[in-house]
Parts: C-alpha cells; sequence; structure tokens
C-alpha cells in the first residue's frame, strides 16, 4: 500500500469532512430539511460518480447481491447517519454535532471486536481509542452542563446524534466486513451506495412533505453544492476507499479530528464560542489519534 496515497485520503476525509458539518448547518437553516438535502446531495453525487466511472470503462452493472450489500451500508450511513445528523443539526450547533459524533471510533471499535470478531486491537489502540474519548467528555461536557432547562432540545439534539453515530459506525464496519464478497471497484460502490441511499432518502422526503417547506436561497444551495462535491464526490469516496484498504480502528480517527476542524469553522463563520476546553480537548484528541494510528493491528 502506497503510504502517500493512505496519507491524501487521510487527509480529505480529515479536513473536508470537518468542513461538512459547517456546510449540513447552513443546508437545515436556509429551509432545506435534511431528508431533502440528503435526497439532492446522494442522488446528484451518485449519478455523476456512476457516469465518470462508465466513461473510464468501470464496470457499473453488479450482481444483485453486491447492489443489496451496497445498499445495505448506504442506507446506514447516508440515511441513518447523514440525514440523522442533519436532523439533529437543526437543534445543536455544528460544532457540538461533530463533537458528540466523535464517539464513532469507540463504536467502530466495539462491532468491529465484538459483533463481527474481526480486529483484535492491541493495548496501544485500546488507549487512544479511551483518550480519544476523554477528549471528547472535556469538549462536550460544559456545552451541555451549561444549558438551562428551558433549552432541553440541545439533549434532544444531542441524542439524534448518537443515533447518527451508531449507525454509521455499523455500516462502516459491515462496509469493510462485506468488501471481499463486494468485488468491485471503490468508486462503483461508493456510486451505488449514495444512489441507493439517495432514492431512499427521495422517498422519506415526499413522505414528510418536505417538498411544501422548503425555501430555495443562494446560501442554502450554494451549502448543498459544497456538500455534494467536497463531501460526497471527493470525501466520501475516500473513505471508502480507506475502509477497503486500512484498517477500520485506523480509518474512524477521522471523527477525532472533523470536531477539530468544524468547531474553528462554527466560530469563524458562525460565530459559534471556543473556550480553553476546545484547546484541551482538541490537545487530548491529536494524542489519541497519534496513538491509534500508529497501532498495529491484530486479526483473530
Amino acid at each position: 500500500m502506497n503510504p502517500a496515497l493512505v496519507a491524501l485520503n487521510f487527509a480529505l476525509v480529515y479536513v473536508l469532512w470537518g468542513s461538512t458539518y459547517l456546510g449540513i448547518q447552513v443546508v437545515v437553516t436556509e429551509h432545506i430539511p435534511p431528508a431533502t438535502m440528503g435526497a439532492l446531495r446522494f442522488t446528484i453525487a451518485g449519478s455523476i460518480l456512476l457516469a465518470v466511472s462508465a466513461l473510464t470503462g468501470r464496470k457499473i452493472l453488479l450482481p444483485a447481491s453486491a447492489l443489496f450489500r451496497l445498499g445495505i451500508i448506504g442506507v446506514l450511513l447516508l440515511t441513518c447517519g447523514n440525514v440523522v445528523l442533519g436532523w439533529a443539526e437543526m437543534y445543536i450547533p455544528s460544532g457540538l454535532a461533530a463533537l458528540l459524533i466523535a464517539t464513532v471510533p469507540l463504536w467502530m471499535a466495539l462491532w468491529a471486536r465484538f459483533v463481527f470478531r474481526g480486529e483484535q486491537l492491541t493495548a496501544k489502540a485500546i488507549v487512544g481509542l479511551l483518550l480519544g474519548l476523554l477528549g471528547i467528555v472535556v469538549l462536550v461536557w460544559p456545552k451541555l452542563a451549561t444549558q438551562s432547562n428551558g433549552e432541553s432540545h440541545m439533549w434532544f439534539g444531542s441524542s439524534i446524534v448518537f443515533v447518527s453515530a451508531l449507525s454509521w459506525s455499523f455500516g462502516s464496519v459491515l462496509s469493510h466486513q462485506w468488501s471481499p464478497a463486494v468485488e468491485t471497484d471503490v468508486f462503483v460502490a461508493a456510486a451505488w451506495q449514495m444512489l441507493i441511499a439517495g432514492l431512499v432518502n427521495t422517498i422519506i422526503a415526499f413522505a414528510l412533505g418536505d417538498h411544501h417547506t422548503i425555501v430555495w436561497t443562494q446560501k442554502g444551495v450554494v451549502a448543498l453544492i459544497y456538500l455534494i462535491v467536497a463531501g460526497s464526490l471527493i470525501a466520501y469516496t475516500s473513505y471508502i476507499w480507506l475502509l477497503k484498504n486500512v484498517a477500520t480502528s485506523k480509518v474512524s480517527t477521522y471523527a477525532y479530528v472533523n470536531p477539530i476542524v468544524a468547531v474553528f469553522l462554527g466560530w469563524l463563520v458562525l460565530g459559534e464560542s471556543v473556550d480553553s476546553f476546545v484547546f484541551i480537548g482538541a490537545a487530548v484528541i491529536v494524542a489519541s489519534v497519534s496513538l491509534v494510528t500508529t497501532s498495529k493491528v491484530k486479526s483473530n
């Protein structure tokens, strides 16, 4: 495996996905409902990626069994994970949502170890994961503890994020486990995942009556385009590539870095507060990522 290629894909996922929390916040606050956002984002991105795959000679017609597996992964990641995150950001700031999503590495490690009986974590990796979780507690607790009783929506939104995190982590580990069974190019796999999830999101959007509440604004459309290009076409494809080629415990560290990017952009663009807990928590998180990414993974 080319170390430079691995590093490039990690960098794309670390930085670009960190910025998508801001993009999602802008889209939903500009009155484009989460399900509609997910329908447009993934249907358009999936169609573009599938067309590019066909034009570059990749085999895009897959057996029904492969499409079924890719569809399950797509719905777990991009409907139950991403769209649910959009709903959460209707109630809580983008930075806080990103901080809570950072529990994903812990869930991925637990799914992989105890459900799929796959990767056996070393002591160094376990310390890294727990250290990352500690960093998240340092970041999140002051924000939740200072909410008044009249701001229960913060707790509600935070609870929804954990549903998103559980679904995303399970889908990610499942993608890694099913990779040998779905023998296809990573771009084609990502395209079908996005297309199938986009279809499911479209059905949900119409069922919820989103078409009656959409408000199209320039800011919302620009943010949506950014999510399609940077979040889906580039970063999501990089993520699927990493899941296919790198241990899930290492891939999951993106969720520790994304909050740092998201909190910074939330402060810079939306004026969300940044305090000393953010800097302390970020330092702990960086240390945890270093431990996990440099640890070895043992197989059972």
